[in-house]
């Protein structure tokens, strides 16, 4: 069941959650002290997380045996897939274990000098004593490990990832007598710091479940792809385009999703279509969708013929919007039939850009938005359903009236919904536009 979850990145097993480490009135030391405190304070909850992430390891080793012993070419080729995936991830951590080699000499140095002893080092020898007898029996000693950070807010002012990384490493292998193996360890330990909550926890799949085995080139974020069509609420019959498709992960994700559709991507690159052919080809869906080369702008498709449109405008280093964003989205009104949705992922350039030319053929409230749409009133901010506290709700809800007010109308298209979604370095912009009346063009 967890792996057919299509929004999630990656799952966790979560060890421990507390409040953010205070760093505006300590000293670098004592916040040290706190993170070792997280691993020295606890140790049932690690043992507790260690034991149901081993039963999920055998779980899921005895499915592999069972699979394994039916000969089946399509298990096959699956298995293929999982080797491709492996090999693209192997590229990523290339990185990542370059910089862990620096971060393992320092580890060793820091271990000889002793920086990290605290006066309550022999009351944690003991309590060290009886969890090790506790592992015993769980076969704890014979793990190797690795950490993973990732700070943000005011922590990440104060300290890198890598600091964090090596104090909760060196906190663990004293109180558990794990070996530290940063190339291929047994277990994961990932750790996410920022001005919300403290958290760690541990992978429950070494493959990100974002990986799909079923997309031979990756685009768009296959995550994102999939949110953006859920959010368009595709009905069995409908039209669905994405004008603008290029390696074609969003249709890709509706069709394995939604099947009893009518998909047609179009692009203006000869080398984006190639790549989207060949997903389509590696995912079994070559006559679901259609592929066409035309211009955004000059869509051969009748005027309100399209039930939904679903686009990620391109932005950022490797892709620049060419044409004016005032005229695709006139032409995406255009082919649009009254009643109908366009779901399109914006950059904050964009949404700046589409408050420039505001030009609504309704007018206004007060607040930016329709009087006579209520729909309009409703946004949506993907991290305001946490519901980690009532200080962050409130945080979320003043974003939702920001990202209200920045969600403008254009034309005949209201706005109805806007999620804002992590794309790595940057953010952008899930909006949700419904066709309120015939465009007149």
């Amino acid at each position: 069941m967890l792996k057919t979850l299509k929004s999630a990145e990656r799952l966790f097993l979560l060890i421990k959650k507390q409040f953010p480490f205070n760093v505006s009135s300590v000293s670098k030391g004592k916040i040290f002290y706190e993170m070792q405190r997280f691993i020295s304070d606890d140790p049932e909850s690690w043992l507790n997380a260690i034991s149901i992430w081993k039963n999920l390891l055998e779980l899921d080793a005895k499915k592999k045996k069972l699979s394994q012993g039916d000969a089946n070419p399509l298990k096959r080729k699956m298995g293929e897939n999982d080797s491709i995936i492996a090999k693209k991830l192997k590229a990523e951590q290339m990185q990542e274990n370059r910089e862990c080699q620096l971060e393992k000499q320092i580890e060793e140095e820091t271990l000889e000098r002793g920086d990290f002893l605290t006066e309550r080092e022999k009351c944690q020898e003991e309590l060290q004593n009886d969890v090790a007898k506790a592992g015993d029996t769980h076969d704890q000693n014979d793990l190797t490990f690795r950490v993973s950070c990732r700070c943000g807010g005011a922590i990440a002012k104060t300290l890198s990832a890598q600091e964090a990384g090596r104090i909760i490493g060196i906190a663990l292998m004293k109180q558990f007598g794990w070996k530290a193996d940063l190339r291929n360890p047994n277990l994961e330990i990932f750790i996410h710091l920022n001005d919300i909550y403290s958290v760690m926890g541990i992978p429950v799949f070494r493959v990100p479940l974002a990986s799909r085995a079923y997309i031979r080139t990756a685009g768009l974020r296959s995550t994102i792809a999939w949110a953006m069509a859920s959010v368009a609420e595709i009905k069995a019959g409908a039209f669905v385009l994405d004008p603008m498709c290029g390696l074609g992960t969003i249709l890709l994700e509706a069709a394995k999703e939604w099947p009893d559709v009518y998909y047609v991507g179009a692009d203006v690159s000869d080398s984006q279509l190639l790549g989207a052919c060949d997903n389509l080809k590696a995912a079994g869906l070559t006559g679901k969708i259609e592929l066409l080369k035309v211009s955004v702008i000059e869509l051969p498709l009748p005027s309100e013929s399209v039930d939904i449109i679903i686009s990620d405008i391109p932005f950022g280093k490797k892709f620049k919007l060419g044409k004016d964003i005032k005229s695709i989205l006139q032409e995406m009104e255009r082919v649009l039939h009254v009643g109908g949705t366009i779901v399109l992922l914006l950059s904050e350039d964009h949404r700046r850009r589409l408050k420039d030319c505001e030009g609504s053929s309704f007018p206004l409230n007060s607040k930016g938005s329709h009087s006579d749409e209520p729909g309009a009133e409703k946004c949506l901010i993907l991290e305001g359903k946490t519901g980690i506290s009532e200080t962050v709700s409130s945080s979320f809800e003043a974003n939702h009236q920001e990202c209200l007010h920045k969600m403008p109308p254009f034309g005949s298209l209201v706005p109805v919904e806007c999620y804002k979604v992590s794309l790595g370095k940057t953010d952008a912009f899930i909006h949700k536009y419904k066709k309120s009346s015939s465009s007149g063009l």
